[in-house]
Order: structure tokens, then C-alpha cells, then sequence
């Protein structure tokens, strides 16, 4: 068997990891190849080109790297197409894998699309190209599934592999033993984003919500995990700049184990409101944009909600506090809210916990069996 694959970020490359040993269960000899990071590299894919050549994010450098980009996209069919495999696979990296996956559809190869774009959430006529490119999706999230039904496109839900990963009942102390917190005491992680443009909107509003909650409550310890050394160099150059700036723990990476050693957690929305999720803690999701993309985004936005723990349980689950309305007041507020309402917080961690049990499908081994049966194997 050989199967055509192609990811285009870390997220997808756990992804495809995870599905090529699952099928390799079944298949020990399967042959891979396409565009492969190190763990499916390591899982044994064959990757033609380097997967960091279409890890690119924002309108300039993509326009800037797009006929490197088209001029792979073309290989990559030319060699499929004259040489078809069992199955084609594109990872998201939907305005990559899609254009790809519509030209082997076209040729009579089967495609495959593994985590659904937000066509759910905007733009929803994308849905019409997405029918016309790929024999079946495969989704993370149950609505998205109910999505691609409504418009009678073949769909899987699989789960979502970080639901696998995580346990079902963290371990606050060891976490908090980990990072050399106090086993006992209240702790409030702090995550303003992983990307520049986020921690410039978000950071100093952040701090002095820190601020704000330290006069509250003088003993909350707050930590700050940080995504890399450029993340906590911007982090610290806005909190030198602050007015009187809060006591604050940074920590290198290792957001995980400081959401799952703290009691709240105030992030920007994001991915990491799902990993906040699943590890049960109550949270705040607080976002800023510029005006004029706010004003847009609110336009084009089809949902009511933009945090996952909201979307998956189609309830407000926890507080959005978004643009003008993400205020120190306000977000400290919401954040005193779950300290001093235990009983409230444990009523959103036990809804957590029944999401968490309906995401933690076995998301590799369901991708794999239905990729699988789609080529009858």
C-alpha cells in the first residue's frame, strides 16, 4: 500500500504521526510520502520536501514565498498523478493540501482531509470546493461533523488526539511540585499568546489585570508560561514598561504544566482554551484585535461563540471577554468570580470532564480506520 501525505505545520505532524503507526498496525509495510515533519519522519514517511517550506503564516511572506509554493503544489500532483497512490492525505494547511487534493480528486486518486478548516465559522461557501476536492473529511469536533452532513459531504468524527493524551483528572500537585510552587495556595495562570501580534494586544492589558487581582487577593501567585525566548523578551520589554508592574513567575514554554498546576486560568482564545479544557481548569478567554479587523471579523463570523470549550458544549461555558470589553476591571472580575465561587468552578470543570470523555474518541486509530475503509482496505 502507498499513501500520499502531505502536513504543513508541528500541529499536523503530530497528526500524521499519530495516523501513519495506526495504519501501520494494520499495514506494516505501508509506504508514505510527501511533506512530513520529524515525527512522521520518524513514523516512517518519506518526505519530499522540507515541511517548514510551507509553515508560513501572514499575507506578505506568503505572497512573497507563493510561486516556491505553486511550483511545489505541482510537483507534488505531477508525481501523484503519474505515479497515483492508494490515498492521498493532506493535514489541514487547508489553502495548501486543498488545491492539491482537488487536483488527484480530479484524476480519479481518493482524498482524504484530516481536521476541517473553520468553514463552520466564516466563509462557509468554501464548503462548495472542499465537496468538490476531498472524498471524505475527517473532523476533531462532533458540531463540525454535524456541519459537513447539513451540506452532504462524507465526514468522520474522529476526536481529538490531545483528549487521548491528557488524562481525565490532571495532577494539579505534581504539577505545581514540577515548577517549585507552593502545594498550597491559590495559583492563576496567565497566557496572553503565543504570537507577537497577540502579546502586543493582549500582554499589558494582562498585567494590569495581574495588578488589579494582586490588591484583591495579595497572595494569588501568578504564572506566565512563555512560547519561546522572542515571546519573553516582547513579554518582559511591555512589563518593564508597565506602571508598577506586578510580581509575576515566568516560565520558559510548558504551558501545560502551568495551566494544570493553577486554579484559574485567564488566556488569550485560542488552542490553548482547549488544552484548558481538558485539563479541567476554569478559565477567562479574553481577545483584541485592531479595530478594523474586529469590526470585520464580527461581520464575516458566523458563530456566536470563539472559544472551544463554548462551540463544543454550544453553551457559555465560560466568560469572552473580547475587544473593548477585555478591560483589567473586567477580566479580574471574571477571574475572582471562579476564586471565590469554588462550587461554580466545580460545576464548569465537571462539564469539562464530560466534553473531555466525548473528544477522547481514539482519534489515530478512528482516522485510520476510516481512511481505511475508504479504499476498502
Amino acid at each position: 500500500m502507498r499513501i500520499g501525505i502531505v502536513a504543513g505545520e508541528a500541529s499536523g505532524d503530530l497528526l500524521g504521526a499519530g495516523l501513519i503507526k495506526a495504519i501501520r498496525k494494520h499495514y506494516p509495510h505501508a509506504v508514505f510520502e510527501g511533506i512530513a515533519g520529524p515525527q512522521m519522519i520518524e513514523a516512517g514517511a518519506r518526505s519530499l520536501f522540507p515541511m517548514e517550506r510551507l509553515s508560513v503564516m501572514g499575507f506578505s511572506e506568503v505572497f512573497g514565498r507563493l510561486r516556491e509554493l505553486l511550483g511545489i503544489r505541482r510537483q507534488l500532483a505531477r508525481r501523484f498523478i503519474g505515479d497515483p497512490p492508494d490515498v492521498f492525505i493532506g493535514i489541514d494547511a487547508p489553502d495548501f493540501t486543498l488545491g492539491l487534493e482537488r487536483r488527484l480528486h480530479q484524476a480519479g486518486i481518493k482524498t482524504v482531509h484530516y481536521v476541517s478548516p473553520s468553514v463552520w465559522a466564516w466563509r462557509q461557501r468554501r464548503v462548495k470546493k472542499i465537496v468538490k476536492s476531498t472524498d471524505l473529511m475527517l473532523t476533531l469536533f462532533p458540531f463540525e461533523a454535524e456541519f459537513y452532513r447539513e451540506h452532504r459531504m462524507p465526514v468522520h468524527f474522529v476526536g481529538h488526539p490531545l483528549a487521548d493524551i491528557i488524562p481525565l483528572q490532571p495532577d494539579q500537585a505534581a504539577a505545581r511540585q514540577a515548577l517549585g510552587l507552593p502545594a498550597t495556595g491559590e495559583v492563576l495562570a496567565l497566557l496572553p499568546g503565543s504570537r507577537s501580534t497577540e502579546l502586543n494586544h493582549l500582554a499589558a492589558t494582562f498585567i494590569d489585570t495581574a495588578r488589579w487581582l494582586k490588591l484583591q487577593r495579595p497572595d494569588l501567585q501568578i504564572v506566565v508560561p512563555l512560547a519561546n525566548a522572542e515571546r519573553r523578551a516582547q513579554f518582559q520589554a511591555i512589563l518593564a514598561a508597565a506602571l508598577a508592574p506586578p510580581p509575576l513567575m515566568l516560565v520558559d514554554g510548558r504551558a501545560r504544566e502551568v495551566m494544570a498546576a493553577a486554579d484559574v486560568v485567564l488566556l488569550a482564545s485560542g488552542t490553548a482554551s482547549l488544552e484548558a479544557m481538558l485539563l479541567k481548569r476554569p478559565m477567562v478567554v479574553a481577545y483584541r484585535m485592531a479595530p478594523f479587523s474586529y469590526w470585520l471579523a464580527k461581520r464575516l463570523l458566523k458563530v456566536s461563540s470563539v472559544s472551544l470549550p463554548n462551540l463544543l458544549a454550544d453553551d457559555i461555558l465560560v466568560p469572552e471577554l473580547l475587544q473593548d470589553e477585555a478591560t483589567p476591571d473586567q477580566l479580574g472580575q471574571a477571574v475572582l468570580y471562579y476564586l471565590e465561587n469554588p462550587h461554580a468552578a466545580a460545576e464548569v470543570m465537571e462539564r469539562f470532564k464530560e466534553i473531555h470523555r466525548e473528544l477522547r474518541q481514539g482519534a489515530s486509530q478512528q482516522a485510520a480506520r476510516a481512511v481505511l475503509e475508504l479504499i476498502g482496505r
